[in-house]
């Protein structure tokens, strides 16, 4: 049967435009009638084994030159295009989308010969039912008047073709990333699971204590999975490390119940981590059993940060503790820091057998643990010389070949200069605190050729971000542009990050990730925006990628939401990730998700690309030298109309546009900020104005680095102009200072002579 063929999954969803097949299958289900592209469009017998669809091998007489389509695609599956919305009209969301994609004319009057008998079977537009038997008038209202992207001309278009299959850059080489709101209202998200048992449940734990289930459908259970806020240590202070960090299912939870969880409590007047063992409840499989708690471990912390809090399973089966250094700055304790000395837990990675542990002890030790028999370590201890890895994952491995799989990926946070992320293996030491990043941070402990440290595969100054947050390697399926991508963030600065891995020289290349600008996002149910705190990243049981962010740091506010990444450049073949939940058995009320954030209309601006390098970088201008690559143009420009020969037309600024003015004239890198809002310039006060939306500025105008906010009207008075920002305040990441919080354009309660300045520069200063 000939249909866009769109995923119910994804009408649930709100992907309809992403999911929609680029080019038809001519097959009807019932009878033996197929209209199958062999030369040119025929009606012939064949049923629906006949159906294999050979996208490029020429059906049609149009040439196809693009190698990246599948000349052997199995299972009646053709991949998705970026170009599909627009042949079933369905960029714009207000239009009604067609039943039968936009044709070019000839093809039309070549099917209406052959196959016209099925319009009726693949359709039910009356409309278009009711033309059957009329060439000319079905052809006008079947055929796209646009040539370019009509079918099949589309498919031999070399220049639209050419980039399919890579991700959506801009021209930076920014990916451009699309988010799906999944969970909000949230205190802290600090980690979202699944329970591996096909029910495809996810379970989000709040830093205060609780852990909420929510079911395939999107919907919350009103009773707590868990609930032992009473006991964790936290405080609404912002920024308090403290609290629920983590949990794990057991990899046979299926059959034993067992759930691992990793929070702090306070015993006396002693801070403790405490990881415990909880079963599922006889009589509720949405809710643990609170009485089942078994202490399985215990660590002393002697300050109240750096309390790491992963816990993983590996392929092994064996559980995988993270813990900080104990905190304060610089790792004080003893000679050479928690951290190098493997007698203690703390700025470890431990690994324990907590399997068969219903009797005996409640862990052992596994057998090939490095230093096992090392009587001046820890047997528990897996790697050390880590500070405060916050956020591991185990790599799924590559769809088909398992590639890659079961390698340990760590972000681990930085003291005062780099945020780094580490592959972790068995009994390496990671270098802390000798060394941050790949630079020495103890100098003589660094100098210390028995150290024998491993480097970290990537890391990143302090200008980019403060405390990096790990992620994952994207082994999914909705979005195949991304597999092999190790997508990470920070949560000071909010900037989503990925890298690469170059095989041929085992470096990573390193790309930031944007929100898509223009019509990259503009279908139903996606957002382009997110809260700035990125404190987590997750995977559900399909290897979907999420991740977790608030607005307000804090324990106790409720600004938590958590987001599905989306990449709308490529989609998967509809129905090929298409999950049959087992089902649940529900005991307690149901409440539906209500998505609250909302998709901003944002224009593409000029922002820094950061080098790509496996040392830490420099933020600067991009290397020539390096390609990036530019989503293909939704429609071929149209010429302006309307201009002789030779004239010039003065474009008018967008809106947000900002220019810097010096002595009279435009500054270049330094002067008074002007910003042009609905067709006027003016000036910003410099109530709240600091070095983040000095950024935003600097970035504008294609400046990497801040220098100074200035204040005070340090480069004059704007006098001539209105003032038309005021309180402005940035997180640093958005593309222009409307996107900041800021009060109503035009009002203001300052003078010029508080008019805000910057000072920008193409290289890296020292902090003043």
């Amino acid at each position: 049967m000939l249909t866009p063929h769109i995923h119910s999954d994804a009408i649930h969803k709100g992907f309809a435009v992403i999911a929609v097949i680029l080019v038809p299958r001519w097959l009807l289900k019932h009878g033996d009638l197929l209209c199958l592209g062999i030369q040119r469009p025929v009606c012939s017998g064949g049923g629906i084994e006949a159906a294999r669809y050979q996208m490029a091998s020429g059906p049609y007489e149009y040439p196809v030159k693009d190698s990246s389509i599948n000349k052997e695609d199995s299972g009646m599956e053709s991949e998705c295009s970026p170009y599909a919305a627009h042949l079933y009209d369905a960029e714009d969301p207000s239009t009604p989308v067609r039943t039968i994609p936009g044709l070019c004319q000839d093809y039309c009057m070549q099917v209406w010969q052959n196959c016209r008998s099925i319009f009726h079977l693949l359709s039910e537009d009356r409309e278009l039912i009711a033309l059957e038997n009329n060439k000319a008038k079905l052809c006008r209202y079947l055929s796209l008047e646009d040539t370019d992207y009509c079918f099949p001309h589309l498919l031999a278009n070399q220049n639209l073709n050419q980039n399919l299959g890579l991700v959506t850059a801009d021209a930076e080489g920014c990916l451009q990333l699309c988010l799906v709101e999944v969970a909000n209202g949230l205190r802290n998200p600090v980690a979202m699971v699944h329970a591996n048992d096909g029910t495809h449940r996810f379970f989000i734990a709040e830093q205060v204590g609780l852990v909420w289930t929510y079911l395939p459908d999107g919907s919350r259970l009103e009773k707590p999975f868990l609930n032992i806020s009473e006991a964790v240590l936290t405080s609404p202070w912002e920024g308090d490390e403290r609290g629920f960090l983590g949990i794990v299912f057991h990899p046979k939870f299926k059959f034993n119940g067992k759930v691992y969880v990793y929070y702090s409590v306070e015993v006396g007047y002693e801070e403790i981590i405490r990881i415990s063992e909880f079963r599922i409840s006889y009589d509720d499989m949405n809710a643990l059993d609170h009485g089942s708690e078994r202490i399985i471990l215990e660590i002393e912390e002697p300050a109240s940060n750096h309390n790491g809090g992963e816990l993983l399973f590996g392929d092994d089966e064996y559980l995988y503790i993270f813990t900080g250094d104990g905190g304060m700055a610089g790792d004080p304790f003893g000679t050479f820091g928690n951290a190098q000395n493997k007698s203690t837990l703390l700025g470890k990675v431990l690994r324990i057998d907590v399997n068969n542990n219903d009797r005996g002890p409640l862990y052992q030790i596994p057998p090939d643990n490095p230093f096992i028999n090392d009587p001046t370590a820890r047997p528990e201890v897996y790697a050390y010389g880590v500070r405060n890895m916050w956020r591991c994952s185990f790599d799924r491995g590559e769809p088909d070949t398992k590639e890659g799989r079961g390698r340990l990926f760590c972000g681990d946070v930085g003291q005062n200069k780099y945020e780094e992320i580490d592959i972790v293996e068995k009994g390496k030491n990671y270098g802390w605190r000798a060394r941050e990043g790949f630079s020495c941070y103890d100098k003589k402990l660094c100098a210390n050729s028995s150290m024998d440290d491993v480097l970290p595969i990537y890391a990143y100054p302090h200008k980019m971000g403060k405390s990096v947050t790990g992620g994952y390697v994207y082994r999914g399926c909705e979005s195949p542009n991304l597999n092999g991508l190790y997508i990470f963030g920070d949560f000071m600065s909010g900037r989503l990050m990925s890298l690469k891995e170059d095989r041929a020289t085992g470096e990573w290349q390193y790309n930031e990730i944007c929100m898509g600008t223009g019509q990259t996002c503009m279908f139903p149910g996606l957002i382009n925006n997110y809260y700035q705190y990125i404190i987590s990243f997750a995977e559900d049981e399909a290897g979907e990628l999420y991740f977790m962010s608030t607005g307000v740091p804090s324990a106790t506010a409720p600004n938590g939401v958590v987001y599905k990444v989306v990449d709308t450049s490529r989609r998967a073949p509809p129905g090929k990730c298409r999950v049959e939940p087992s089902p649940v058995k529900v005991k307690s009320k149901r409440i539906p998700f209500v998505p609250k954030e909302k998709f901003i209309m944002k224009t593409p601006t000029t922002h820094p690309r950061l080098k790509t390098t496996t040392e830490a970088p420099r933020r600067g201008r991009p290397d020539p030298k390096t390609p990036t690559t530019a989503a293909p143009s939704p429609r071929t420009p149209k010429p302006k109309r309307g201009r002789e020969k030779g004239e010039q037309r003065k474009k008018k600024p967008r809106n947000g546009a900002v220019r810097l003015m010096e002595k009279g004239r435009r500054g270049r890198g330094r002067g008074r900020v002007e910003v042009y809002i609905n067709g006027e310039w003016g000036t910003v006060c410099d109530d709240g104005w600091s070095s983040l939306a000095a950024a935003v500025v600097c970035r504008q105008l294609g400046f990497p680095y801040v220098v100074r906010a200035t204040k005070k009207a340090e480069f004059g008075e704007g006098t001539s102009l209105r003032i038309l920002l005021d309180d402005v305040q940035c997180s640093g990441q958005e593309r222009t200072l409307l996107e900041c919080s800021h009060a109503d354009v035009g009002t203001h309660n300052c003078s010029h002579e508080e008019d805000a300045g910057v000072v920008c520069s193409r290289e890296e200063v020292p902090d003043w």
